[in-house]
């Protein structure tokens, strides 16, 4: 019996769907690594880590700058990790 990554299913998917599966799995992991190191970079400017979402006291300026600086870095892996799986199949 082929297994499904070899022969079945993935086989005979399409390029589109490939790559936007591809391009997902990459982005989660990019996502886990952008999360890292925006946590890293605010620690060491800030001297704490990013506020979280249920915290009270921290004012809207840090909490707007924290999810701007993690937004952009999350679209801007989203996109390279959809262009790259779109080179790799092509």
């Amino acid at each position: 019996m082929a297994s499904p990554i070899s022969g079945g299913l993935v086989a005979k998917l399409d390029q589109s769907t490939k790559s936007k599966l591809i391009g997902t799995a990459v982005a989660l992991v990019g996502a886990m690594a952008v999360q890292k190191a925006v946590s890293f970079v605010w620690t060491a400017m800030s001297g704490h880590r990013p506020p979280p979402d249920d915290d009270t006291s921290a004012g809207l300026g840090e909490i707007a700058a924290a999810a701007v600086i993690t937004g952009a870095a999350m679209a801007l892996v989203r996109v390279l990790a959809v262009r790259g799986a779109r080179r790799a199949i092509d």
